[in-house]
């Protein structure tokens, strides 16, 4: 008599769209959901780079042959309550979960280098598209508290750096967000994972000295001693989804970086 596997198999037989897929924490994402056993549909800005993506997943996981897809979406454009729809409407059927991990590179900038318009650019991918990917999902979920959508935050929410107050407003607005489409969208389930510092393309927009030197920096004040691996916050992405009971919370995964 084979074991039983109530809780490896939680995500088995699941469709998961996962937008921001096709790199860093998303990618990982899908590979662990289908390691799981979920069928995954990613989706990114750059049509070739899913493509990419998706083959080497299927490279990855043979077995996978089938349940691995990807549609472009530009989450950056004037039209993208429209693109959101798009996408949506080409996943093909009902799903169980949404994954958002997507972030254009970090705006990170003096305060007084900001302007209005450098502020609505920041918001596009961060902060405007999960609430208008929120806005249409009810059609295209599943209904119940075995559904959810998982959106995507950083630990500057909760411990400010200077020069990160655009980020920091954008970051911290997605705890309130979150809790609040947890009502909204019952009994559908919203939850945030709130990473710290990861090494994922997100960064390539910062120097390389810079940035060399911002994370040795940080890995001398980590507990751990060690910077993010997306294959480990991953974890937190699964666990959202695969816990029924968990909505409106925020998922910390972060090296202990908010304890020093």
């Amino acid at each position: 008599m084979a074991d039983s596997k109530k809780y490896t198999s939680k995500l088995s037989g699941k469709r998961i769209l996962i937008i921001g897929g096709s790199s860093g924490i998303g990618y990982c994402v899908a590979e662990a959901s289908l390691e799981s056993g979920a069928s995954v549909i990613i989706s990114s800005s750059n049509e070739e780079r899913i493509k990419a993506s998706v083959d080497k997943l299927l490279k990855t996981y043979p077995s996978a042959q089938g349940r691995v897809s990807g549609y472009p979406c530009d989450l950056s454009s004037p039209s993208l309550e429209s693109n959101i729809e798009h996408l949506l409407s080409q996943c093909g059927g009902k799903l169980d979960h949404i994954v958002f991990t997507a972030g254009g590179r970090l705006a990170i900038q003096k305060l007084e280098d900001a302007t209005l318009e450098s502020i609505q650019k920041a918001a596009m991918i961060r902060f405007n598209a999960p609430l208008l990917l929120a806005k249409h999902v009810r059609k295209y979920l599943n209904d119940g508290p075995a559904s959810s959508i998982v959106l995507t935050t950083g630990s500057v929410s909760q411990r400010p750096r200077k020069d990160w107050s655009v980020i920091a407003g954008y970051a911290t607005g997605l705890h309130g967000i979150t809790r609040n489409l947890a009502l909204d969208l019952a009994p559908i389930r919203v939850n945030l994972v709130s990473p710290g510092a990861v090494l994922t393309p997100l960064w390539d927009g910062m120097p390389k000295e810079q940035l060399e030197e911002f994370m040795a920096n940080l890995r001398q004040k980590l507990p751990t001693g060690e910077i993010g691996n997306a294959e480990d916050v991953a974890e937190s992405y699964l666990y959202a989804m695969r816990d029924q009971n968990c909505t409106g919370s925020v998922i910390d995964t972060n090296g202990g970086g908010l304890l020093t």
